[in-house]
């Protein structure tokens, strides 16, 4: 994936990566556990942060979305990114450099159709594809979100815009709970 995001980078996009542009689960879990918080209110926080940030890149943050499909299956998290990028009228472009598939050689449909099933299969053609499809796109309205998709992408826009200040992940501690701890009635 970090290849991936320094050749759109070099093709002139703007790639976020969850694990360099957003925050690492473990790394994050440790600083919650060294600052007092519970383990399992830790982990609750962390993961409403994940969704929060990983929804508006997708929904609102980017302009299109690259599918690694390597593996047998994609990874389910990945699969859920491209379902809302699909929803939301995003550019799609599937990659997979591998033969392993569940369907005869084939991917799931479900999947595969969220691309067009036109996959890439180097990472050159990923730039490639962005900048054709980017080229021949129609700019689209932005889609009519549902109230808790709002409420999704409202905490994520704030919390990435939020991030670029934090130096280290004891940083990102109080960033999110300040949008995922519930307020008591005395706050």
């Amino acid at each position: 994936m970090t290849e991936i995001a320094h050749t759109l980078e070099g093709a002139g996009f703007t790639a976020f990566l969850p694990h360099k542009d957003g925050f690492v689960f473990a790394d994050v879990y440790r600083e919650f556990l060294r600052a007092g918080y519970e383990d399992a209110e830790s982990s609750r926080m962390i993961q409403r942060a994940i969704f929060c940030l990983d929804t508006y890149e997708v929904i609102a943050g980017c302009d299109g979305l690259v599918l690694n499909m390597n593996g047998r299956v994609p990874d389910e998290g990945a699969v859920a990114e491209a379902a809302m990028a699909w929803m939301a009228n995003k550019t799609i472009v599937l990659y997979k450099s591998d033969s392993r598939s569940v369907i005869r050689g084939n991917d799931n449909p479900l999947v595969a159709g969220l691309g067009n099933f036109v996959k890439v299969s180097t990472i050159p053609e990923i730039a490639y594809a962005f900048t054709q499809l980017f080229r021949s796109r129609r700019v689209a309205a932005s889609p009519t979100l549902s109230r808790a998709v709002r409420d999704v992408v409202g905490p994520g826009r704030r919390l990435s815009k939020a991030l670029v200040n934090c130096k280290s992940p004891a940083d990102i501690v109080p960033v999110i709970v300040s949008f995922t701890r519930p307020r008591s009635r005395a706050d």
